[in-house]
């Protein structure tokens, strides 16, 4: 069985010690283990995925549980191979725009994405009422100017134990910390524009403005490292004739491509035909 380990919490001398032992001590095998130790933030964080015999993922969850009380960490243990007895469950987090979530919610609805949406989570309420139609609780973790409560999004996944985070058009830039704590392939993102050529917050102006007659969207993993690669998961594009009006193209984008491309994108990372490891993208089998 394949298990993530993620620490998180300040930094000191031997944190990682307690865990590769009693990891090592179990006879699992360490796949990949990444260390980083921000020290402007005096942040100490730490993934490690494993492969473990499945009698032991509960002794295991008992151990991490006592060494991070132990050691002031904050540490998850968690696995893809979450089995018949249940589905993954997603967080489905918005701002705005409501035809990307709605593509998320209605796949579930409809069996494309085999998963459970435990909760949406909008730093605005515009997500509010779309969250009651599918009859899924909603989590408003945002100020009167949008900025959202990152400790209290953690506390709102903690909460609804959730496996995958899908950032449906979420408007902020989630802090390392929280991408840290749900590290290993577990955030996954829709950016409205085809990277690596379009970055930023307006790709479909910057295309625009470029001549461009193909627009795009990427689906790809969210790692705590900015700039660490590529870690796309899917895109998709349409092509306009010249001379189409930019708000056309981008009503076009955000109705019909986007929710088709995330929707595709999160398909394959829960039916396990790609993960995420060292930072790259790779297919299953």
């Amino acid at each position: 069985m394949e298990v993530i380990i993620t620490a998180l919490g300040p930094d000191n001398v031997g944190l990682a010690d307690p865990i590769i032992h009693f990891v090592t001590g179990a006879g699992a095998r360490i796949a990949e283990i990444q260390m980083y130790d921000h020290d402007e933030a005096h942040l100490f964080a730490m993934l490690c995925r494993v492969d473990l015999d499945p009698g032991s993922l509960e002794p295991l969850r008992e151990a991490m549980r006592q060494i991070g009380q132990y050691k002031g960490l904050a540490i998850r243990v968690w696995t893809s191979e979450i089995g018949p007895e249940r589905l993954p469950k997603l967080a489905v987090c918005a701002t705005y725009i409501e035809h990307t979530p709605r593509a998320v919610l209605q796949a579930v609805a409809d069996g494309v994405i085999r998963a459970e949406v435990a909760v949406v989570i909008g730093n605005r309420r515009r997500c509010e009422g779309l969250a009651k139609e599918f009859g899924v609780p909603f989590a408003m973790i945002g100020d009167a100017e949008g900025v959202a409560d990152d400790a209290a999004m953690v506390a709102e996944l903690d909460r609804h134990d959730v496996d995958y985070v899908i950032l449906a058009r979420y408007m902020r830039v989630l802090p390392p910390s929280t991408c840290w704590q749900y590290a290993g392939g577990r955030i996954i993102n829709l950016h409205h524009g085809l990277l690596p050529g379009f970055p930023g917050f307006r790709p479909y102006h910057d295309a625009h403005a470029s001549r461009m007659l193909t627009f795009g969207a990427t689906c790809h993993f969210i790692i705590p490292e900015l700039d660490a690669g590529n870690q796309i998961i899917n895109q998709q594009t349409f092509a306009v004739a010249p001379g189409t009006p930019l708000a056309e193209i981008i009503e076009r984008g955000q109705r019909e491509n986007e929710p088709a491309c995330l929707v595709e994108g999160v398909r394959r990372v829960l039916d396990r035909e790609v993960y995420l490891h060292f930072h790259r993208v790779r297919a299953r089998g």
